[in-house]
């Protein structure tokens, strides 16, 4: 059977590994991203030479954050400044000498889970990746919808707190208040005065009294229950996915429902109304390297 490398470059760390045609990965590994484009893209070179080595590559199927246009160029690239504005699928060819597909990465782990995942018997539903920052992407009758410019399901930029005068209003989206990274992790350091990089350590804290992780859980929740219910509305999807790390973990899954039925019932609007179920992304972490293949296959 024909192998692809899978690569997902997250904000904080570069997952890879190989995928066969029918999904299965194996070989799996992650680095540390680099903090400079031109880093990340040497990794990958030195990378595919290491797994072809292994067994013959076919292609590089790329799972990217930010605005991913289907010719490869990159209008925005998340976390990772040096991939705005350039053409990723070009820079990665000639680093690699192989055929090369680049995709969202929110997109590839919502494709991964409508082969091999939890969406498998769905045709409209929605999915939200939870990391560094926040990605998304939208499913309409079996197809991604991208929107005029590839950048619907961008929800890390939405609004979801108040601020006040003057401030950048950057400082309320998605990506810095319900991202696992870039909210709750960095809401709590910034309040504690410490450097966790860990949720699993916050969850402990909070459990033992921490006041500084119980609010930052508080902060988290409310950020991601003020998206989710605002998309049930607007998409009445089938279904919402939740993926990333942090998926896996039952208390988080559980205490995040809870967060959004809370908020929808305090509505006299919308406590009568049925929303979509929401529940984890069942390749979590694989999900991205998974979909980036399987849009190499079907381009």
């Amino acid at each position: 059977m024909k192998k692809y490398l899978g690569i997902d470059i997250g904000g904080t760390t570069l997952k890879v590994g190989l995928v066969d045609e029918s999904g299965h990965l194996s070989h799996f590994k992650q680095v540390k991203t680099a903090a400079h484009g031109d880093e990340i893209l040497k990794t990958i070179g030195q990378l595919s030479c290491d797994y072809q080595k292994i067994t013959p590559i076919e292609g590089i199927g790329v799972s990217a954050p930010g605005i991913v246009h289907q010719d490869g160029f990159m209008t925005t690239g998340g976390a990772i400044r040096d991939f705005y504005q350039v053409n990723l699928k070009d820079l990665i060819e000639a680093q690699t000498d192989l055929p090369v597909s680049i995709e969202n990465d929110a997109n590839a782990a919502i494709i991964a889970e409508k082969w091999l995942g939890n969406a498998q018997t769905y045709h409209n539903y929605i999915m939200l990746v939870l990391g560094t920052g926040v990605g998304g992407g939208i499913v309409i009758n079996d197809q991604i919808y991208r929107g005029r410019q590839g950048m619907a399901g961008e929800f890390g930029m939405m609004k979801v707190v108040p601020t006040q005068p003057g401030q950048d209003e950057r400082l309320a989206t998605l990506s810095l208040n319900g991202a696992v990274v870039g909210g709750l992790l960095a809401d709590y350091n910034n309040r504690a005065h410490d450097n966790v990089t860990d949720a699993r350590v916050l969850y402990e804290r909070a459990d033992q009294g921490d006041s500084n992780a119980q609010h930052a859980f508080r902060h988290f929740y409310l950020s991601l229950s003020n998206c989710l219910n605002n998309l049930a509305l607007a998409y009445d999807p089938e279904a919402i996915l939740i993926g990333g790390g942090i998926s896996a973990n039952a208390t988080f899954m559980k205490q995040l429902i809870a967060r959004c039925q809370l908020d929808k019932d305090a509505n006299s609007d919308t406590k009568p109304l049925d929303f979509a179920p929401i529940m984890a992304a069942k390749l979590q972490n694989n999900a991205g390297i998974i979909g980036a293949v399987y849009q190499l296959l079907h381009r």
